[in-house]
């Protein structure tokens, strides 16, 4: 059983590159786990406080529960993964069950600034891509699919997301094996970098 974890900023094009290794390994046997779905649950909360956290900062998941779920993966035991709505930013009352495969690829923004999570992950990637393309993708995703306009997109992203990132998320691909950029993602040469610790 092998651990990838896939880290990189907003946008950085993670998602697109857990899909690809999610199609090519399904016969082999694989399952996703998205540190996005571990913020912590703000019930206490009303939605307009909720919506002025900052997701952005590593202290917003729970990385307990993270940590928790992927140790029992690795121990072959299924998990309840949670499901995040990023319209009401709180957990939904039903979870996924999980059952355990050969390959485990956790995706985040956070995953690299927890050093226990980092010590469980067999191969660690980081894509770094510029801020400009980052932006731009992040507009594109979140007026389509999480209902934002692009002003709240841009505001959040100067306040909150850049500062974190050049606090935490861009110091943590220190601990990445193999550090890309745009030119290096394809999915042979991916394939490649893990070959040692999957078999392809």
């Amino acid at each position: 059983m092998t651990l990838i974890g896939i880290c990189g900023g907003t946008g950085s094009g993670k998602s697109t590159l857990t899909k690809k290794l999610e199609d090519h390994f399904k016969n082999k046997g694989v399952v996703k786990i998205l540190s996005d779905s571990y913020y912590k649950n703000h019930i206490n909360l009303n939605f307009k406080e909720r919506s002025k956290i900052n997701f952005d900062h590593p202290n917003a998941i729970d990385f307990e529960f993270l940590l928790k779920n992927l140790k029992d993966l690795k121990n072959n035991k299924k998990i309840k993964d949670p499901i995040y709505s990023y319209k009401t930013h709180k957990r939904l009352k039903k979870g996924n069950t999980v059952y355990p495969k050969d390959i485990i690829i956790v995706e985040g923004l956070h995953i690299f600034c927890d050093k226990r999570i980092v010590d469980l992950i067999d191969f660690k990637i980081f894509l770094d891509i510029d801020e400009k393309t980052r932006l731009k993708r992040r507009i594109e995703r979140d007026v389509i699919f999480r209902g934002r306009s692009k002003y709240e997109i841009e505001e959040r992203f100067f306040s909150m997301c850049k500062p974190m990132h050049e606090n935490y998320i861009n110091p943590s691909k220190k601990h990445a094996d193999k550090i890309l950029n745009s030119k290096d993602i394809s999915l042979k040469n991916i394939l490649n970098l893990i070959s040692e610790k999957v078999i392809c």
